[in-house]
């Protein structure tokens, strides 16, 4: 394997810095212990993730915001399993066209997409409610879920499902014991990607969310126009702590660069 030159190193590593930089100033603001927003030079404290046990909102919110990310993932993963199979392995009329609608929400954007779900569900008189929202993120991160499905089914062997099923297998026995199998790191990818996307979604759901169902993102977009204090900045500390911990997870169980890629 050859080596990058000098200065490929140079700029890789000023780069990483360029892009860390912001999280580290985070982190680092998070632990002053002053009322306001300022670097901990003169002194560290935990102050402001005790404030975190004390906003019942906030946590209240993050809970909300899991389970909603969760739940949309999977629904989103299994739409996106059915639909990216048919479309990777089968030739038939209007492939592109289905292809190109489930695609579309990456074209629109959230703050059209927002107004679009609001005006749909006001006239139907259910806005505001959790399925609403649900349904919103759904829509919102299919699109990514299906990518990596398409890219893991296409990169399949599919005579070893011909194989599985000269031996006596059934189709729903060979889909359960050899083709999901293969391709779970673009289901894993594609559902990992869902749920971060979802979990993140804020303009879509300033629209479609209301007081009962305010998201984290919401919650901290709210608080953050009346109120500029470091709480944020200790609860963006502890998103971005879990995000490591889940990528590191998932790194040990499938590998992040088949996960991310949608290698089988």
């Amino acid at each position: 394997m050859r080596k990058l030159p000098p200065y490929l190193l140079v700029f890789h590593g000023l780069f990483a810095c360029f892009m860390l930089a912001p999280l580290v100033v985070v982190v680092l603001v998070s632990f002053t212990d002053k009322g306001y927003v300022a670097m901990p030079f003169s002194g560290a404290s935990l102050r402001w993730y005790r404030a975190i046990l004390d906003a019942p909102d906030f946590i209240a919110a993050f809970e909300r915001s899991v389970g909603l990310a969760a739940s949309a993932a999977t629904i989103a993963t299994l739409l996106a399993v059915p639909a990216g199979l048919a479309i990777a392995w089968f030739r038939f009329w209007g492939r592109d066209a289905i292809m190109s609608l489930l695609l579309a929400p990456l074209m629109v954007p959230n703050v059209v997409l927002g107004i679009a779900l609001l005006r749909f569900f006001s006239q139907l008189k259910v806005s505001g409610s959790m399925s609403t929202l649900l349904l919103g993120h759904v829509l919102v991160i299919l699109p990514y879920a299906l990518r990596l499905v398409v890219a893991s089914a296409a990169g399949f062997d599919r005579s070893v499902t011909y194989a599985a099923q000269t031996l006596g297998a059934s189709g729903w026995t060979a889909f359960r014991r050899v083709e999901l199998p293969l391709i779970m790191s673009g289901v894993a990818g594609g559902w990992l990607i869902a749920f971060v996307t979802s979990f993140d979604e804020l303009t879509m759901s300033i629209f479609v969310s209301s007081a009962a169902t305010e998201t984290l993102p919401v919650k901290m977009y709210n608080y953050i126009a009346n109120t500029i204090d470091p709480l944020l900045a200790s609860v963006s500390t502890v998103l971005i702590a879990m995000t490591l911990l889940l990528l590191i997870a998932l790194d040990r169980l499938f590998g992040l660069d088949r996960v991310l890629s949608g290698k089988t």
